[in-house]
């Protein structure tokens, strides 16, 4: 018999693939990795792999690394994935692998079972995340195979194998989008977003947080404390990663902040359609912006922001422990040694604006910067530099102007 773990969520793909595995003559060993998944009873989903039969369930807290080791360092280069997706998904894949892997070697399984299909992204990031920490594990992709698609061509054919087997699921057939939840994220997709004149934030029951017309009249105010360019406390309190993102989610998240509706470029090369909630992780990309405005000197910043897109890419695409982004990280942890301070913000109907910062490692001076009289900067220096920058074009100018 074959031993297999399988990554299971408790969803309705890997739910149904779990009770397939068994009726083929798998030995399954479900593995679910908690990531802070909202609104799931990780009592229930225990539960629910062993009455399907799964030879045994792992249920393994990974929050806290997930925040501290994948999501802050992620932040600390401000990667965003073609503009404003946060990549929550992307980033716990990887981390999802690293675990599974682990109780592979418990159990002693030879393949490593996924749910995600030959269409999307995350078949790339579990299969490439195995084959850089446990090389010789048989990866096995259902969705992939001839046999798992004449049996299940759709997710309506999903829904009845579950409902003839008993085994309780989130989608339906009337509304089948699907959504993949961590505590940094939410993401849907699938179903009626397949059609683009539907507007997502219309269509998705948000779990995270409130929309900008329903939030408060009031606003609110909070402060962010950074370490090395990590985010340390809240409001003055000193909080682990976890804690940090949680607060922030229900802060944010009242506030009506962090809601997206995208067409992005998936690494299959086809482009798909996304609606994304993400309140905490949008909160604290724009506070380390305003502590970096103050402690990253130009040239480091321009450097980081030119690389930044290449980081999001690599994260996307699932090269987490690729040699390039190991070193890409160790650049970026050194770059952040002085990005330490607070910022205070305010709040309001899905705005941030920022009201105070401050920094012991601040390269603000004043008196240089200010445009009063006095000060320190001595603007007759501004002439040589000038003429220096021009010379090129002068010199362009010159051979311009005798060529015409």
């Amino acid at each position: 018999m074959t031993v297999c773990v399988l990554a299971y969520s408790g969803g309705l793909d890997t739910s149904c693939m779990l009770a397939w595995l068994i009726d083929r003559g798998y030995e399954v060993h479900a593995v679910y990795v908690d990531l802070g998944q909202p609104g799931e009873d990780r009592q229930e989903m225990e539960d629910k792999a062993k009455n399907i039969g799964a030879k045994s369930v792992h249920m393994i807290d990974a929050q806290e690394e997930l925040c501290r080791d994948f999501a802050f360092p992620c932040l600390m280069w401000q990667a965003k994935y073609e503009g404003p997706y946060l990549m929550g998904t992307s980033i716990a894949r990887p981390l999802i692998s690293k675990k599974i892997l682990e109780v592979a070697d418990q159990v002693g399984a030879t393949v490593y079972v996924h749910g995600a299909t030959g269409k999307g992204n995350d078949q790339c990031r579990f299969q490439l995340a195995a084959e850089a920490l446990r090389p010789d594990i048989q990866v096995y992709a259902p969705w992939r195979t001839p046999e798992w698609r004449e049996s299940f061509p759709g997710r309506t054919e999903m829904i009845d194998f579950c409902q003839s087997k008993g085994i309780p699921v989130k989608a339906t057939a009337k509304k089948p989008y699907s959504s993949d939840e961590n505590v940094l994220h939410i993401s849907y997709e699938a179903g009626e977003l397949e059609k683009l004149d539907v507007c997502g934030v219309d269509l998705v029951d948000f779990e995270m947080m409130c929309s900008p017309q329903d939030a408060p009249e009031a606003g609110e105010e909070l402060t962010v404390g950074f370490e090395k360019g990590v985010p340390v406390s809240v409001n003055g309190k000193a909080c682990s990663a976890l804690e940090i993102v949680e607060s922030l989610n229900d802060i944010a998240g009242r506030n009506g902040i962090g809601r997206i509706d995208v067409i992005e470029n998936r690494f299959v090369g086809m482009k798909s359609r996304g609606v994304y909630e993400a309140p905490g992780m949008t909160l604290l990309y724009e506070a380390a912006s305003h502590i970096e405005q103050l402690t990253l000197d130009r040239d480091l910043t321009h450097l980081r922001d030119t690389l930044a897109p290449v980081v999001a890419e690599l994260v996307y695409y699932g090269y987490w422990y690729a040699a390039k982004l190991d070193a890409l990280m160790a650049f970026i942890r050194k770059s952040h040694e002085v990005v330490t301070g607070e910022v205070k913000l305010r709040l309001y109907k899905g705005n941030i604006d920022v009201l105070e910062r401050s920094s012991p490692n601040s390269l603000y001076d004043e008196g240089i910067a200010t445009m009063e009289a006095g000060g320190t900067y001595n603007q007759d220096d501004a002439e040589g530099f000038i003429r220096i920058q021009g010379l090129p074009y002068r010199v362009q100018g010159m051979f311009r102007k005798f060529g015409e």
